[in-house]
């Protein structure tokens, strides 16, 4: 499966895939900021605004195209605006679509983004996960170190408060 950085236009056209995308993750349990069921034109929105975010230079996005063309995973990393923190960044939004799990996809996205943030010269990255997640196993076995936990963190799909967990992982850049 081909992985790509996917720029502003590309991310506007590519919009309704995405969007599809998105709302079998959150269909699927995954805790990635919506509840269920997401209507397909709110996906769609949501990812026109990271096409906007994308333009200003905020956000970095890789998508994963099955064989048929269609988004199977996506992965981005949302960059600081600060001048003191422009050495790190957060991993955002990696999804896998259902048909897609178990095959290391998931594996494959999140290598893609750590080596292009350290290829950009970026030494930090972390993330928040809901706790006991398939993606918490996937970030801990990848080399991410736990900071700690928050309860009552997020409302997963169902609406539910569940508690998430930080990680962070230091990178070696690609001059040191």
């Amino acid at each position: 499966m081909r992985v790509r950085r996917w720029d502003e236009e590309r991310i506007r056209r590519g919009s309704e895939g995405l969007a599809l995308l998105l709302a079998d993750t959150v269909a699927g349990g995954a805790s990635v900021g919506f509840l269920a069921p997401l209507p397909q034109a709110a996906a769609d929105a949501w990812w026109r605004e990271r096409a906007d975010a994308v333009a200003a230079g905020r956000l970095d996005v890789w998508v994963a195209v099955d064989g048929t063309g269609r988004p199977a995973g996506t992965v981005s990393l949302a960059l600081p605006d600060k001048p003191n923190s422009r050495h790190r960044a957060e991993l955002v939004k990696l999804m896998v679509h259902r048909r897609a799990r178990g095959g290391g996809l998931g594996r494959l996205l999140l290598a893609t983004a750590e080596q292009a943030a350290a290829a950009a010269g970026l030494t930090l990255l972390h993330l928040d996960t809901e706790t006991g997640s398939p993606a918490e196993r996937l970030y801990r076995s990848a080399g991410w170190t736990r900071a700690g936990t928050i309860p009552d963190y997020a409302a997963n799909p169902a609406g539910e408060l569940r508690p998430t967990t930080l990680y962070y992982k230091c990178l070696a850049t690609a001059t040191g």
